[in-house]
């Protein structure tokens, strides 16, 4: 039997899961004001004659999408290493709202500015591995 001792510095993991919950939150009201700004009503998902306005959805379900594998890595990642895992987080973060603010522009191909999240999630992912091998006794 493996046991995982939760340190002290995991309170950074629940403090990035706290501000991913934030950063969602705004996604939601930006598609909520280009609903109002473009009327585009519910239940409409996409527009079909409105790409602007698809720019604001999908770059808030891209990220609802992208999110419960952000949720795993982060905090399993957290009990291996919680501070490279809480960076992560912080860094997928932060990279996601660029991502956002690219994508609301209406050029979608500026959505790429907010690539450097995956620096984020492979750090996440490096943790979250390295937790599994380290229980496994691989390593």
């Amino acid at each position: 039997m493996v046991s995982i001792e939760v340190p002290a510095e995991y309170g950074y993991c629940v403090l990035v899961a706290v501000f991913s919950i934030f950063m969602l939150i705004w996604k939601a009201m930006k598609v909520g004001g280009a609903r109002k700004e473009f009327k585009v009503g519910y239940p409409t998902m996409y527009h079909k004659n409105n790409d602007h306005f698809n720019c604001y959805q999908r770059a808030h379900q891209n990220t609802l999408e992208n999110y419960p594998q952000f949720l795993i890595l982060l905090l399993l990642g957290g009990f291996y290493n919680p501070i490279v895992s809480a960076a992560g987080g912080a860094i997928w973060c932060v990279g996601r709202i660029v991502y956002a603010l690219g994508y609301y522009t209406g050029d979608p191909k500026k959505r790429i500015n907010g690539s450097f999240a995956y620096i984020g999630l492979f750090a996440m992912l490096y943790c979250t591995v390295r937790l599994a091998t380290g229980m496994l006794e691989w390593f």
